[in-house]
C-alpha cells in the first residue's frame, strides 16, 4: 500500500500526509524473509511541474530500538552525492538508488533487528518537503513441531484433565501458533475436558519458542486414538503450517467384561490330561486373576497369573470354572466361566471272570462292560480274528472248538485315546470225542508184519488212552503225547493172527472206544494195495508212475534179450526170470481220510515173498510176477 504525501497543507487522511507543493508515496510495510535483501521504495514528486527545485535533498531514518527515536542512516541528493552514514547498523548493509521516479533502500542480509520502521524525507527547498514510512517485516520459520506422549497410564476414573502430551515449535519468527488434534479433529479448550497451556520465550537470537501442553480427560475409546499437533506461522504474503507425528497414549481403565476358556488341549480331555484354562479380560492393565470353582467359591486355586493349569486331571475335577480380576478400581463382580468336562473310560469288566467252564453243547453269554462319559464300542476276538460285536457274546452249542481265550476290545469313536480291554478263557468241557466218524476200522494184513494203530480223542478234562489188545501180545506204545484238549496215542502191533485192537479214552465226564479188527492173511490181498493208495491222492500218482517206470523198464529188458537170441521162443527154451528176493524192510504208511471226524494210521511191515491173484501179471508164460508196489520171486 502506497502512501502519497504532500507539503504544505499537512492534512493526514487515510494514511496519506499531503503538502502543498510536494507528494511523496511508500508502501505501508514490506515483507522479506530472514536473510534475504529488502527493497523500500519511496516515490515522490512536485504539484507545480512549472516550478521544480533544480536540487533535491532526500535522507533515509531508522527508528531506535526500544525507543521512540530515529537516526539517519543516508543521505543524498538528485546530483551525484550519496552518503551512507557511519557507525549505524546498516552501515555496510544499505544502498540507496534513484532516478526521476523516487529513491529506494536496499537492506542486505536482512536481520530479525531489521524489523522496524524506515522513514523516507524528501527536502525541495523552496517547493516544500515531504515524508513517509514503511515497516519492514521480517520472517523466519521454524523448526518441525516436536510432540511427546506421556509415558505412564492415564486413568479413565481420574476426575479433572490429564497431561496427555507436549508439543514445542523453535526458532521462529513472528511468534508461531499450536493447534492441537485428535484423530486429525482440531481440540478447542473447553472447561473440565480439554486445557491448552502455552509457554512462548523469546530467545536470545531473537527466534521464539512456543511449548504447547495439552490437557485431556481421557476415556476408554482413547486407547486407540491418535493425538498430533500442528504449528502456523507467517511467511510473506501468507501462512503456513506443519503438522507433528501421531501419538499414542496408555489409558488405564478398570476390566468390565472376563472371558474364560480352554487353552490346551484341543478337542475333549480325558483322564491324565494335563489342562490349561486361560482368563482375560478387557481392562488395561490386565490385572491379575483369581481362579475357583463354582461349587467352591470360597476356595482360591493356585494359579499363574492368568492361567491355571491342572494336571494331572480326573472326572472329579469336572464342574465350572470362574475367574475374577483384582482390579484396583473394583468391578470384582465381573468374572468368567466355563465348564470343563473331563472324560472317563473305566477297566473293562467281562462276565464270567477270568475263565468259564461250559458243557459242551450249552449254550453261553458272556458281557463286556466299560464305564465311559462318552458312546462306547466294543468288539470281540478269538486268536486275532473278530467273533463278535456289541456288549454281549453269544456262544451257542458248545464244541470243544469253542475253547479258547475271548478278548473284548473298547473303545470311545469320539475320544480314541481312550480305550480299555477284558478277556474271558471259555473251557468247553465234555466226554472224549474220538477223531475219524468210523467206530471200528476194519483192515487185513499179512501174517508177520507190524502195524500202527493211531488212535485220537479230544475232551475235557483231558482223556486218557489206554488199548487193549486181542490176538497178539507183540504190541508196544510208540506215542503218546497230549495238548491242552487232544490225547494223541500210536501203538505198534504184529499181526500174527486175527486181532481185535480197542482204543478207550476215558475222562470224568464219559468213555469212547474205538474198534481196529485187523484180519491175518498168508497171501498178498488187497490190503497190500490198500496200503499203497491209502496214502491219499497224490500218492496214489507218484506208485502208478513208479509202477509204469518199473514195467517199462522191465519189458525193454526182456524185448532186448529176445533180440539178442538170449531167450527161445519155444517153451522148450522158457528160462525164468526171477528178481533177487527182496530184502526185509519196514514200510510204514500213515492213513488219514480227509474227513473230519477219520483218521486212522496203519504201519505194514513186509516179510518173505508176496503173493496177489489180484496183483500178478504174466508175460509170455514166464513166470514174472509184478504187484502194486514191489515184484517178488516166486
Amino acid at each position: 500500500m502506497y502512501t502519497p504525501i504532500c507539503h504544505f497543507l499537512m492534512v493526514h487522511f487515510d494514511g496519506k500526509y499531503s503538502w502543498a507543493k510536494v507528494e511523496l508515496t511508500m508502501h505501508e510495510s514490506v515483507e522479506v524473509y530472514l536473510g534475504d535483501s529488502a527493497q523500500i521504495p519511496c516515490q515522490y514528486s512536485f504539484t507545480d511541474a512549472n516550478n521544480e527545485p533544480s536540487f533535491v535533498m532526500i535522507q533515509w531514518f531508522v527508528v531506535t530500538v526500544g525507543s521512540s527515536s530515529r537516526i539517519r542512516i543516508f543521505y543524498g541528493d538528485n546530483k551525484n552525492q550519496q552518503i551512507v552514514d557511519n557507525n549505524t547498523d546498516y552501515s555496510g548493509r544499505i544502498e540507496v538508488t534513484s532516478d526521476q521516479l523516487g529513491t529506494q533502500l536496499n537492506i542486505k542480509d536482512v536481520q530479525l533487528s531489521d524489523e522496524r520502521e524506515f522513514f523516507c524525507q524528501v527536502n525541495g527547498l523552496a517547493a516544500g518537503s515531504a515524508e513517509g514510512k514503511t515497516h519492514l517485516r521480517v520472517f523466519a520459520t521454524p523448526e518441525p513441531p516436536v510432540i511427546e506422549g506421556v509415558l505412564t497410564g492415564i486413568s479413565v476414573t481420574s476426575e479433572v484433565p490429564s497431561k496427555v502430551a507436549s508439543c514445542e515449535a523453535r526458532n521462529g519468527f513472528p511468534k508461531p501458533n499450536i493447534t492441537w488434534y485428535r484423530n486429525n479433529m482440531p481440540l478447542m479448550s473447553t472447561p473440565g475436558h480439554v486445557n491448552v497451556l502455552i509457554l512462548s520465550t523469546r530467545e536470545s537470537s531473537g527466534f521464539y519458542s512456543v511449548q504447547s501442553t495439552l490437557e485431556y480427560k481421557v476415556v476408554k475409546e482413547d486407547k486407540d486414538a491418535q493425538f498430533s499437533c500442528e504449528v502456523s506461522f507467517f511467511v510473506p504474503a501468507a501462512i503456513r503450517t506443519v503438522e507433528s507425528s501421531s501419538v499414542n497414549i496408555t489409558v488405564h481403565y478398570p476390566t468390565t467384561m472376563v472371558e474364560l476358556w480352554k487353552e490346551s488341549p484341543q478337542g475333549l480331555v480325558k483322564e491324565g490330561d494335563m489342562v490349561e484354562l486361560r482368563c482375560q479380560g478387557d481392562g488395561n492393565p490386565p490385572p491379575p486373576f483369581t481362579f475357583n470353582r463354582e461349587q467352591e467359591l470360597d476356595v482360591d486355586l493356585e494359579s499363574r497369573g492368568d492361567v491355571l493349569i491342572l494336571s494331572p486331571v480326573s472326572r472329579k475335577d469336572s464342574g465350572i470354572y470362574q475367574c475374577r480380576p483384582l482390579d484396583a478400581d473394583g468391578y470384582t463382580e465381573v468374572k468368567g466361566e466355563m465348564q470343563l468336562t473331563v472324560h472317563y473310560l473305566d477297566p473293562a469288566v467281562v462276565v464270567p471272570k477270568e475263565s468259564e467252564v461250559m458243557l459242551k453243547g450249552e449254550d453261553l453269554a458272556a458281557t463286556c462292560n466299560a464305564l465311559s462319559s462318552l458312546k462306547t464300542s466294543t468288539v470281540w476276538y478269538k486268536d486275532g480274528q473278530q467273533v463278535g460285536k456289541g456288549n454281549t457274546l453269544h456262544l451257542k452249542d458248545a464244541t470243544y472248538e469253542t475253547t479258547g481265550e475271548y478278548v473284548c476290545e473298547v473303545t470311545v469313536p469320539s475320544l480314541p485315546a481312550l480305550h480299555t480291554s477284558g478277556s474271558v478263557h471259555i473251557i468247553v468241557q465234555g466226554g472224549p470225542q474220538l477223531v475219524g466218524v468210523e467206530q471200528e476200522v476194519q483192515l487185513e494184513e499179512a501174517a508177520g508184519r507190524m502195524v500202527n494203530l493211531s488212535c485220537e480223542a479230544r475232551g475235557h478234562p483231558l482223556p486218557s488212552i489206554t488199548w487193549n489188545i486181542i490176538g497178539s501180545q507183540n504190541w508196544q506204545e510208540v506215542v503218546s503225547k497230549a495238548s491242552e484238549l487232544v490225547a494223541h496215542s500210536v501203538v505198534s502191533v504184529k499181526v500174527t493172527s486175527d486181532i481185535s485192537a480197542l482204543c478207550n479214552a476215558s475222562n470224568d465226564m464219559g468213555t469212547e472206544v474205538k474198534v481196529f479188527s485187523i484180519k491175518a492173511s498168508k497171501s498178498f490181498s488187497n490190503s497190500h494195495w490198500n496200503m499203497c493208495v491209502t496214502e491219499g491222492s497224490g500218492v496214489i500218482i507218484v506208485v502208478i508212475i513208479l509202477c509204469l517206470l518199473l514195467l517199462a523198464i522191465l519189458g525193454s529188458v526182456l524185448y532186448f534179450l529176445h533180440k539178442k537170441g538170449k531167450i527161445p521162443c519155444g517153451r522148450s527154451g522158457k528160462q525164468e526170470i526171477t528178481k533177487e528176493k527182496t530184502t526185509k524192510d519196514d514200510i510204514v504208511v500213515e492213513m488219514k481220510t480227509n474227513t473230519k471226524n477219520e483218521e486212522a494210521v496203519l504201519l505194514k511191515a513186509v516179510n518173505g515173498d508176496k503173493k496177489g491173484p489180484s496183483d500178478v501179471q504174466k508175460t509170455n508164460s514166464d513166470d514174472v510176477r509184478m504187484s502194486g508196489c514191489e515184484t517178488d520171486e516166486s
